[in-house]
């Protein structure tokens, strides 16, 4: 489904951000992008998304990214954006929503009925005509949610999708993410939430891959998190005296 083979990247030269970097994630897996600030994640999505070009290729679903291929790549991905509010930029929900599949061509009346699936799918449907500028941030990025899913995408690329929210809210965003059944990226430093919804996770360090494995096994190496400046998830944290001792 999403393939780096070989890719490297600088924004300045001899300034590798992303070194030699490979990698897989095939169709369903929900994948978990950590790392430090600086580390490369972002880099990455915006690879995938062909807003950047770099050396070695990146695939998806076999179709390498470059300029003549972004309209076929960019109708498999949907990009949920760390701040919902540079991507609900309709007056309500439903309008947002109905925007892409709009612009793809879709009848109004297709689009109509895709849009209360989505809705009804994600237990949403008193948002579809709410005012984006009334409702709340854990409320926004639900609808961001399901804009995306509105275009039926064949992967979703998260960006921080639970930073900001209070824990009502991140509850929220974490149980509609499990649910969902297309291909996961999600890169965060909410290492509970990605240990919550993925099942593997990419580790970059220095614009390499540090570590690619189970995602419970990665996130309770205390070692290797630390030494990549990294600390475990809070429910891997076990305090030392409630042993009983």
């Amino acid at each position: 489904m999403i393939e780096f083979q070989h890719v490297s990247f600088a924004y300045e030269k001899n300034k590798d951000v992303l070194h030699d970097m490979s990698f897989r994630i095939g169709k369903g897996e929900s994948v978990g992008l950590i790392g430090a600030n600086g580390a490369g994640k972002s880099t990455i999505m915006k690879l995938l998304l062909g807003l950047l070009e770099g050396e070695g290729k990146v695939l998806i679903d076999g179709t390498e990214v470059k300029k003549e291929t972004l309209g076929e790549i960019r109708a498999k991905l949907g990009f949920v954006l760390q701040n919902s509010d540079n991507q609900m930029f309709m007056p309500t929900v439903y309008e947002d929503m109905i925007f892409g599949p709009l612009n793809y061509g879709l009848s109004r009346e297709v689009v109509d009925k895709r849009v209360d699936e989505v809705l009804s799918r994600l237990h949403l449907e008193d948002l579809k005509h709410r005012y984006n500028h009334k409702i709340s941030g854990g409320e926004k990025r639900m609808g961001a949610i399901a804009t995306i899913l509105a275009m039926e995408p064949a992967a979703i690329l998260m960006d921080e999708p639970t930073s900001a929210l209070d824990p009502y809210n991140r509850r929220i965003v974490i149980n509609t993410i499990r649910e969902l059944e297309q291909t996961k990226l999600i890169a965060s430093h909410d290492l509970d939430m990605i240990l919550d919804t993925c099942d593997r996770v990419i580790l970059i360090s220095g614009g390499r891959i540090a570590a690619d494995g189970p995602a419970a096994e990665i996130l309770s190496d205390r070692e290797l998190l630390e030494a990549n400046r990294m600390e475990l998830p809070l429910s891997m944290n076990v305090h030392p005296y409630t042993s009983g001792a």
